[in-house]
């Protein structure tokens, strides 16, 4: 038995969570719905604007890990914070969740900040996010442990993370040490906007490395630059053994080897959407790690993202293995 069940890499990021109505966003610029990248000044600018916000370690794989440590699996991450508050919250909060965190801090000389995201909740339960990503940008294969790698099952790879200099370079030495003892790798495309920015990149990944495809519905289409749903799908089936996508209220579509299973939403009222394919994904890789069917996988994927979006913040607040057993998956 391997040591850990999933490792995943990601931004390391801290949210700020703050609801506003749909005028805010059009006074302050930002877009609904969607991740814009910005520098410290706007950061600064944001967060002055801001009402009331409740600050929760955050980043999407860091969510996703969070979800898995959660479930009791066995679990580890990769993302680079400072050595400053931000970046102290980060690592307790990670750690006293039950996952493995040892990323070497960037000193207090760097002149980045540990990286903070954020997150406008309008009363639709929409987020529109605004990240910066600080020293996590500079997350360099030095960050990447092999003798990790080699001890994950599976490892799972944040689309955000390809915004960076080195994080391709980073993801291939993490994809190399894992296949090369005998684990998957899964990836996440995370926002139709990083896709058109590294969207050859991400082809060339999945393609011929990857063994699970995690993506929504506005995701896999822009991957596939079409309009045609079921076409993209298609494709993305072409290339990967197995594809898992998100499509809202609709529920998931899971596609492996001809096979396709498509598993209903949970439905829930909508508090706040962070997190929602986050944890999607947490308890779809802590089932698949544990035995069950593709199908399962998608049921307690649906479970967990309803819990999550039905309260502010991207991490689980109620017992998901409760909630599994309350519909009768354990």
């Amino acid at each position: 038995m391997k040591k850990f069940q999933v490792v995943g890499i990601g931004n390391a990021m801290v949210d700020v969570l703050a609801r506003a109505e749909d005028a805010f966003l059009e006074e302050a610029g930002i877009g609904k719905g969607i991740m814009q990248l910005i520098d410290m000044d706007r950061a600064v600018s944001l967060y002055a604007s801001v009402g009331p916000a409740k600050e929760i370690s955050g980043g999407s794989a860091a969510n996703t890990i969070a979800g898995i440590a959660h479930l009791g699996g066995r679990t580890a991450y990769v993302g680079k914070v400072k050595d400053d508050q931000l970046g102290a919250i980060f690592a307790h909060d990670l750690r006293a969740q039950g996952a493995v965190y040892e990323t070497a801090l960037a000193p207090k000389s760097e002149e980045a900040e540990t990286g903070r995201c954020i997150v406008i909740v309008t009363p639709d339960g929409e987020r529109s996010m605004n990240t910066y990503l600080g020293v996590t940008e500079f997350l360099s294969p030095d960050d990447i442990d092999e003798e990790q790698m080699a001890e994950a099952e599976w490892i799972y790879l944040e689309g955000y993370r390809f915004d960076g200099p080195d994080s391709h370079a980073a993801f291939a030495k993490a994809i190399n040490a894992c296949k090369g003892a005998g684990g998957k790798v899964s990836i996440t495309l995370s926002d139709p906007f990083c896709i058109d920015r590294h969207r050859d990149a991400f082809r060339d990944m999945i393609k011929n490395h990857i063994d699970l495809l995690f993506c929504n519905r506005a995701e896999m289409l822009s991957m596939y630059q079409t309009d045609d749903f079921e076409s993209a799908l298609t494709k993305a089936a072409a290339e990967v053994a197995v594809v898992a996508c998100t499509d809202s209220e609709n529920g998931v579509h899971i596609l492996e080897g001809g096979n396709r299973w498509h598993v209903p939403a949970v439905p829930t009222q909508i508090v706040d959407a962070t997190g929602a394919g986050d944890l999607f994904a947490g308890a779809f890789l802590w089932a698949l790690t544990n035995g069950y069917d593709l199908q399962t996988c998608g049921k307690m994927g649906n479970i967990a993202a309803s819990e999550v979006i039905s309260h502010i913040g991207a991490r689980p607040e109620a017992d998901l293995k409760a909630l599994f057993e309350d519909h009768g998956l354990t």
